[in-house]
C-alpha cells in the first residue's frame, strides 16, 4: 500500500520538462515585448531629436536674425520663449513669418516652407521652452455644435472679425483678417496664442470643446450661402448703408430728372 501511495503521488516524468518550457516561453515573450517597446521608444526619440535638429538649422538660417539664436528676441523681433509649437505652426504655416517687411502687422502670404519644415521649426521652438501645443485632430473636425459656436463667436470675436467672419479694419493700419478658407488648425491656434492684435483665449477662457464649436460655426457659414440674396460681402450695415446711399440716391435723382424732362 505504501508503494502504491508513493506511485500515486509521484509526478509525471514530463511535468518538469513542461514547466521548464512554459517558463522559457514566458521569459522569452516578456523579453521580446520589452525589447520591442524599448526599440520603438528609442526610434521615436531618435526621430524627434532628428526633427528638432532640423528645426534648429532652419531657425538659425531664417529666424535667428530677428528672434535670436536662443529665442531671446532682438530689437527687430520679440522673444519666442514660451510661445509653443502652436504659435510657430500658425505664424509660419500661414506665411506670416518670416516677414517680408516691417509693418503694423505681419501679412499673410504664400508659405515659405514645406509642412515637414514647419513641423521641424515648431518642434525646435517647443523643445526650448514649454508653451501651447498644436491642437489634436479630434478638435478640428468641425463636427461640434454650430449654434453654440455662433453664440460664442458673436460674443468674443464678431466685434473685430464681423459676425460672418468677413474681417474688419482696426486702428493704426491694422485689421482683423477674413476667416473664410482658413484651416481649422490655424483658427484654433489663433485663439490659443493670440497673434497680432488678437487677445489670447486659453483653455480657461474658451474650452477646447468650445473652440471646436466656433470652428464648426465658421465652417458652416462658409459652406452655406446667404439665404438673403446679394450679401454685399457680409460687411454689415456700413456696406448696406453705402449701397443704399449711392444707388438709392442715384435712383431718386434719375427719377427727378426724368420727371422734369417729361414736364418740359
Amino acid at each position: 500500500m505504501a508503494r502504491t501511495s508513493r506511485k500515486a503521488g509521484r509526478r509525471h516524468p514530463l511535468a518538469t520538462v513542461l514547466l521548464i518550457a512554459i517558463g522559457l516561453v514566458a521569459t522569452g515573450g516578456g523579453y521580446a515585448l520589452f525589447s520591442s517597446t524599448s526599440s520603438a521608444s528609442a526610434d521615436t526619440s531618435a526621430a524627434s531629436q532628428e526633427t528638432v535638429d532640423e528645426g534648429q538649422k532652419l531657425f538659425a538660417a531664417n529666424c535667428a536674425t530677428c528672434h535670436g539664436l536662443s529665442l531671446e528676441g532682438t530689437a527687430n523681433g520679440p522673444a519666442l520663449l514660451g510661445v509653443g509649437s502652436a504659435a510657430v505652426d500658425f505664424q509660419v504655416g500661414t506665411g506670416r513669418m518670416p516677414m517680408a517687411m516691417q509693418g503694423p502687422q505681419a501679412m499673410e502670404k504664400p508659405v515659405q516652407f514645406t509642412d515637414d519644415q514647419v513641423a521641424a521649426l515648431a518642434a525646435y521652438v517647443a523643445s526650448l521652452s514649454p508653451g501651447p501645443s498644436i491642437p489634436d485632430e479630434s478638435l478640428l473636425q468641425a463636427d461640434g455644435d454650430a449654434t453654440h459656436g455662433g453664440e460664442l463667436f458673436r460674443i468674443n470675436c464678431a466685434m473685430c472679425h464681423n459676425v460672418a467672419g468677413a474681417g474688419g479694419a482696426l486702428t493704426e493700419g491694422k485689421f482683423a483678417p477674413e476667416l473664410t478658407g482658413v484651416l481649422p488648425s490655424h483658427i484654433y491656434e489663433a485663439m490659443l496664442t493670440g497673434p497680432q492684435n488678437m487677445p489670447v483665449f486659453n483653455d480657461n477662457n474658451i474650452s477646447p470643446e468650445d473652440k471646436r464649436d466656433i470652428i464648426t460655426y465658421l465652417k458652416y457659414i462658409q459652406n452655406n450661402p446667404s439665404p438673403g440674396g446679394f450679401e454685399l460681402g457680409n460687411l454689415g450695415p456700413v456696406a448696406e448703408g453705402l449701397f443704399i446711399w449711392i444707388f438709392g440716391l442715384a435712383a431718386v435723382i434719375g427719377i427727378m430728372v426724368w420727371l422734369t424732362a417729361k414736364s418740359n
